[in-house]
């Protein structure tokens, strides 16, 4: 399982935001595309944040509360943000997401420009797909 790489489940259509968007529009694209979260892009497609639903919920709350929407994806967005790989294996990875570490990671190429994420999710897809492999081609 060391040779199964982030890239082979790497999610290579992520939803993005970019630091000025209103938070009421960075909302309505990241449930139109069902993710849970997703990399700030600069105009190189670099990542310069990351923005979750757990980031959203905290600040609309507050925002609801006062009645305002003049908040920007830049006010909420974790600005430290973690990135793999495409290289990266699946199992070091997931062992590093053990503990309380991001979810969802950005894959980065070797210009540190976006490429994907790969979530929990995704490493559970590559998990499962290699218990399935060995039981139907057992050594």
């Amino acid at each position: 399982m060391e040779s199964i790489k982030v890239k082979d489940y790497m999610n290579k259509r992520p939803v993005t935001f970019k630091a000025s968007m209103s938070l009421s529009v960075a909302l309505e694209k990241m449930l139109n595309a069902h993710q849970t979260g997703g990399p700030v892009l600069d105009e190189h497609n670099h990542v310069v944040g990351f923005l979750s639903e757990q980031d959203m919920i905290h600040k609309l709350l507050k925002a609801g509360y006062y009645c305002q929407d003049s908040n920007t994806v830049e006010d909420c967005m974790h600005k430290e943000v973690s990135s793999v790989s495409p290289e990266e294996s699946i199992i070091k990875l997931a062992e590093e997401m053990l503990p309380a570490k991001p979810k969802v990671y950005p894959v980065v190429d070797e210009h540190e420009r976006l490429i994907g994420i790969i979530s929990r999710r995704d490493i559970l897809k590559a998990i499962a797909a290699q218990i399935d492999d060995c039981f139907l081609h057992p050594v």
